[in-house]
């Protein structure tokens, strides 16, 4: 979508948030190019902080797209701010519902009407310690089974600085430097015909992350850990609320 074709809201919510991004980060743009298109276009990203949402927007807006980011589906029932979201063109998802396909209709519906809809396929901030990617939900690999459309990977470094999960500090001084990188399609040609079974949805799915753990390696150094799994509670506190119950 065109910057010329935003609406009301849209130009609103640029008006309120670029600015104060402006002068909050230091920013480095690399990549850009690879969002410089007008079809659907899925564009999957890290997520190392709470304020991932803010630098990526900023970073695809200057790329020229309007960016669709996924919501959880009660955060659209809030009177005034589920109106302004709908207007600001994105997209409600119910999670662990019957209503879960109606939300992929919703995404497939965008993709069809040419928007940059932006999925973090992890679901939540990393919780690997070093802020790495960590196995990811396969929502983005089935969405892209479903679609054929390209998914573009955009990587950060920086937002952890004004954000920090791990300690859940917030910095608000100026020019915090931030990195964000785009990268080309990713490469999901041999799955072009296949079913989406859970095998299948899982390689891709790994595919997609592994791009993204070694595209932030570039843009932060050191040498990226295999994707993090988080732990499987013990046996021992299942058994403990086996008994409690």
């Amino acid at each position: 979508m065109a910057r010329r074709r935003l609406g009301f809201w849209q130009r609103f919510a640029v008006g309120l948030v670029k600015p104060v991004m402006t002068v909050w980060t230091r920013r480095t743009w690399r990549g850009q190019e690879h969002l410089h298109h007008d079809g659907g276009v899925i564009i999957v990203a890290n997520h190392i902080s709470h304020a991932d949402p803010l630098v990526s927007a900023h970073f695809i807006y200057d790329s020229g797209r309007w960016p669709q980011y996924l919501g959880k589906a009660s955060v659209f029932r809030v009177p005034v701010v589920g109106w302004i979201l709908h207007r600001c063109r994105q997209i409600p998802v119910e999670r662990g519902s019957v209503d879960a396909v109606r939300s992929l209709d919703a995404l497939v519906a965008a993709l069809d009407e040419g928007g940059a809809v932006v999925i973090y396929p992890e679901g939540t901030t990393t919780r690997q310690p070093e802020l790495w990617p960590m196995k990811a939900k396969t929502g983005a690999a089935r969405l892209a089974l479903a679609t054929g459309a390209p998914v573009v990977p955009v990587v950060m470094w920086g937002p952890e600085r004004i954000f920090d999960p791990r300690t859940t500090r917030v910095s608000l001084r100026p020019r915090i430097p931030v990195t964000v990188a785009a990268g080309e399609p990713i490469d999901l040609s041999r799955w072009a015909d296949a079913q989406p079974t859970r095998a299948t949805l899982e390689e891709m799915t790994d595919t997609i992350m592994l791009r993204l753990r070694d595209m932030l390696a570039e843009i932060r150094g050191g040498t990226p850990p295999p994707l993090w799994e988080r732990p499987a509670r013990s046996s021992v506190g299942r058994e403990q609320r086996d008994e409690a119950a």
